[in-house]
């Protein structure tokens, strides 16, 4: 049962209500400081797991990125911590599971989440006094925020340049088509209010904020009395509040803040917007235009309101056999539907938005044309109750389940309530619909309900917007030359007293980094208090049908996978794995086709999907195994169901129909692509790791740089229809390749459902009959390279990587906690702070057997790559504290004792065991970790990361081509 507080209210804090909600396990408790106003909203639920979280209502009315730099600032320093990096250093001394900060549109928030309650209390400190009372050091707002610089800052004969790091993340975030798609469809969207700019930061308009401006930008809105305060957990909501008033709230009296929260002017007719983004020279325009139409709804923090437009939304666009997503995917106008189609709705007033990508700007009134006459069908013809039914199922199992795998769970339920808190609506409505699901489902029997909402919402509404965005092969050689020119405009009007001042800003800036603060003024946790090793979920086998059963408790799901060995593929077959898992539940699958399966899939079960997992040995990498996984999930009503739908996919997915997997592969190419600016350190390690074992060559192969080119080339090879029945042949042969292989079964939910999902199993699959053939090979790989791929990209991605242990060699705690170690004492300072990038660090990959530097968003190349280079000088020449080797060991402890759902704890047990990952061998991991000692660093490092065995990888722009040739560096274009 969740933890209901039965103590009294703390005398600071009135308590405004409390609510059960039996759906989620949870007692929300409301109160309000009485002092200043600030509210609190307390998630009581019985999970170590505590979740704290603040928010500040911040509405930034330019984009310069006011609101995103003082997130950043706040946190390098405050009135009881005058260190210069409170943040990072709590990180580092911390056992947390969580810890960040987020600027959104309309508010700024501070999270963390720990399991261990003096880690909790520790942070709780430092986050209130740097939120509250944060120093906001000018050279702080120079490092995080913008500064002017001379390119050799100690040298004034050479060229300004602007360094920050949240000039240099927002350079990167804004590389990205689709983000400049929906900040300028927003921008039209949203003519008068705070929407309209980019909270995050314009990098052209970063440049004009000044120090002063952040400072009282602070002093308006950082203030309890504009604050939420958000728990979640078994702290009682009394213990918060004692902590909240004596560490921060008993300083302040109310304050009103006076912000511009209104909603925005309504258009009277549609407007039609044309716009350029950059593309590379020579890349050619064809085929990269973004169409996007985007209509202004009502308010988001209205639940009823809110309900019916993801009921709409839904509607038109859930899968491919909703009318207006089958439209935008089928059309000859696009290559695949926008990325941005659907309902945003954590601003003041939802929009909604579809479109097409890979078009051209002169089929923006036929896509218009398009969307209208689909609407205007679907509004005559109504849509089935039973569509509506299982759409209505759908909220009820995402509003049922209990995630938590990548994000705390605590913390996703926090985020769904900010909203409504602070637009001014109900947070507790919204964290229960049950009311509003009843509510729904009666008006769904009317059949002129969804006619009208279409009608109403979109058809005759005229705050619409059409967005064109174009590719331009100069845009960026245009902004560049615009920059430069500005900046030796700058420089011909600085005197010599300026000059000197921006040296002298330099300098400070650098002591100010290089300065060993004394972090014993942060409280932190140690080695004692980490425990000697955590639980694993129980589970049980039946031997008759093959099945692990875990009992978990899921909130009323149920999660079931089919596991297959992979069978003996060749080259081809192995690549077409990616585009075959992808396929499986998009596609028709025996006598119905894909629209009907869509149909089937939403109405039965809350999705279905196939993944492909390999893995070496713990004792050797290159020798790899590897599975098919086909999963689903459902309401534990609709086992039975889920079971027979999981079967019919695996034994009858079929590949005849041609336009839909051609369209599909436009998709995959679209998403591919999408990902690089956002995942380039990701992509930039895996391609420099490529040669150096047979599993980080397949990950390259299948899901890296090399794939991304290759989708590209399947994609424009498919137009071809030869070459594409040939493909929908092949896939088909795959298909039934691995449908005769033997299978095995896990299954997760409450005790109450496991007997009757193995009796499911055991009726539904007792006819079926396999074998295994030949066990899956690969070749061991073993090479080095240097690559440098090119793209368009403001912004560098760096990566070295070196051969090294499989996760059982005695070597390979050492090396995950050198990994820790290297970016905490060199990495973060060199490329972080002084070099400007968003991220940069170190770490082992101990299941492809590889050690890999890396850099993220990053400004510079040459000089990224020799500091990882410093970094194993600095490791062997400095002398180092027993302090900085425990805060590396409690950052792997942490992330091996990071908490999951409790399906998603089930499922990785049962895929440990799967590859040999036995409890057994993950305590001798651990102790191994808690037993690493200084001097095995610098052993670890001496033996494996020889600069003989590095290989190099990089993800940059055209404009770097001479300097990565200069590194001797190989050139790839994507």
């Amino acid at each position: 049962m969740a933890a209901v507080s039965e103590n009294p209210t703390h005398p600071a804090f009135e308590k405004l209500r409390s609510h059960r909600i039996g759906t989620l396990n949870l007692e929300i408790e409301e109160y309000r400081h009485k002092r200043t106003g600030a509210r609190h909203l307390h998630l009581a639920a019985d999970n170590d797991e505590n979740v704290f979280f603040v928010a500040l209502r911040t509405f930034p009315m330019d984009s310069t990125g006011v609101a995103h730099i003082l997130e950043h600032t706040a946190l390098c320093g405050s009135e009881k911590y005058p260190v210069r990096d409170p943040f990072f250093m709590m990180i580092r001394r911390s056992l947390n599971t969580f810890m960040n900060a987020f600027t959104s549109s309309d508010w700024t928030a501070y999270p963390f989440a720990s399991m261990n309650r003096k880690d909790f209390d520790n942070l709780l400190q430092v986050y209130l006094d740097s939120v509250f009372f944060s120093r906001l050091d000018p050279l702080d707002f120079a490092q995080e925020g913008h500064r002017l610089e001379f390119e050799k800052p100690d040298d004034p004969s050479t060229d300004l340049v602007y360094r920050g790091v949240v000039y240099n993340e927002m350079k990167g975030a804004m590389s990205s088509p689709t983000s400049q798609l929906w900040q300028n469809l927003t921008s039209h969207l949203f003519p008068t209010t705070t929407y309209h700019y980019n909270s995050g930061g314009e990098p052209d308009h970063i440049v004009d904020l000044s120090y002063d401006e952040l400072l009282r930008f602070y002093r308006h809105h950082y203030h309890p009395s504009n604050a939420i305060f958000a728990t979640y957990g078994n702290i009682p909501a009394h213990e918060h509040h004692e902590r909240f008033e004596a560490l921060a709230l008993k300083r302040f009296d109310r304050q009103e803040v006076e912000l511009p929260v209104r909603d925005e002017k309504r258009m009277f007719a549609p407007i039609r917007v044309e716009q350029a983004y950059p593309v590379s020279e020579g890349e050619g325009t064809e085929n990269k235009t973004h169409i996007v139409m985007g209509w202004l709804l009502g308010h988001s923090f209205d639940l009823f309101e809110n309900m019916e437009a993801q009921l709409l939304s839904a509607v038109l666009l859930e899968n491919s056999a909703s009318p207006l997503m089958r439209a935008l995917e089928s059309t000859d106008l696009g290559q695949a539907p926008s990325p941005m189609c659907g309902l945003e709705d954590s601003n003041r007033e939802m929009t909604f938005v579809c479109g097409i990508e890979g078009s051209e700007p002169e089929h923006a009134r036929a896509l218009e044309a398009l969307v209208e006459s689909t609407l205007r069908r679907v509004a005559e013809e109504g849509v089935s109750e039973e569509r509506l039914e299982a759409i209505l199922h759908q909220l009820e199992l995402h509003q049922r389940e209990i995630s938590g795998d990548h994000f705390p769970y605590g913390l996703q339920l926090i985020m769904s309530a900010i909203g409504p808190m602070v637009h001014g609506g109900d947070p507790v409505a919204l964290l229960d619909l049950e009311p509003v699901l009843a509510t729904l489902r009666e008006k769904i029997r009317n059949p002129d309900y969804i006619p009208n909402l279409i009608r109403g919402k979109l058809l005759d509404n005229p705050h619409r917007v059409t967005l064109t965005l174009r590719p331009d092969e100069q845009l960026e050689s245009r902004r560049q030359k615009a920059i430069r020119d500005a900046l030796a405009r700058r420089k011909q009007s600085l005197t010599e007293s300026d000059a000197q001042a921006l040296v002298a800003q330099a300098k400070a800036l650098e002591e100010r980094q290089l300065r060993k603060d004394d972090a014993s003024i942060l409280p932190k946790v140690d080695l004692s208090d980490v425990p000697l090793q955590m639980p694993e979920p129980e589970y049980r086998y039946d031997g008759d049908i093959a099945a692990t059963l875990y009992a978990r408790g899921t909130n009323g799901l149920v999660y079931q996978q089919v596991v297959v060995p992979v069978p003996t593929l060749s080259r081809d077959e192995l690549l077409l794995l990616p585009y075959y898992t992808t396929l499986i539940p998009e596609v028709g699958c025996g006598d119905r086709d894909y629209l009907q399966m869509q149909d089937r899939i939403s109405a039965e079960s809350g999705g279905i999907s196939a993944a492909f997992s390999a893995k070496g040995r713990v004792d050797d990498v290159q020798d790899l195994s590897g599975y098919l996984v086909f999963s689903g999930k459902a309401l534990a009503r609709n086992r039975d169901k889920l079971t027979r739908l999981l079967r019919d996919v695996y034994t009858g997915a079929r590949f005849d129909e041609k336009d839909r997997v051609r369209e599909i592969i436009a998709q995959i190419r679209a998403r591919r692509v999408q990902a690089v600016t956002g995942s380039g350190h990701a992509l930039a390690m895996g391609a420099a790791s490529q040669g150096l074992s047979a599993g980080a060559w397949l990950s390259y192969q299948l899901g890296g740089l090399e794939a991304i080119r290759g989708t590209k080339q399947l994609d424009a090879s498919l137009n071809d229809a030869g070459a594409l029945e040939a493909f929908c042949g092949r896939l088909a042969a795959l298909h039934d390749k691995i449908t005769r292989q033997s299978r095995q079964f896990l299954v997760i939910g409450e005790e109450e459902h496991l007997d009757a999902m193995v009796d499911d199993l055991k009726s539904c699959w007792s006819a079926a009959s396999s074998q295994d053939g030949d066990p899956w090979r690969l070749e061991p790989v073993s090479y080095t390279t240097r690559e440098a791929w090119l793209t368009t990209t403001q912004v560098n991605f760096c990566a070295k990587a070196y051969p090294t242990v499989p996760v059982e060699h005695p070597d390979a705690a050492a090396l995950t906690v050198l990994g820790v170690f290297l970016r905490n004492g060199y990495l973060h300072r060199a490329i972080r702070e002084k070099g400007g990038a968003y991220g940069g660090g170190a770490g082992q990959d101990s299941v492809n057997g590889v050690f890999r530097f890396f850099s993220y968003r990053d400004p510079r190349l040459g000089d990224t790559l020799e500091d990882f280079d410093q970094a194993l000088a600095w490791l062997q020449e400095t002398p180092h504290e027993y302090q900085a080797l425990e805060e590396a060991i409690l950052g792997v402890i942490g992330q091996l004792d990071r908490p999951r759902s409790p399906a998603g704890a089930a499922r990785h047990a049962f895929h440990n065991r799967l590859f040999g990952r036995t409890p057994e061998q993950r305590a001798r991991f651990r102790e191994r970790v808690l037993a690493t000692r200084l001097d095995d660093l610098r052993r670890v490092a001496d033996t494996w990361l020889s600069p003989d065995s590095a290989s190099l990888a990089v993800v940059t722009s055209a404009d770097n081509r001479g300097l990565v040739e200069a590194l001797g560096m190989s050139v790839r274009e994507l």
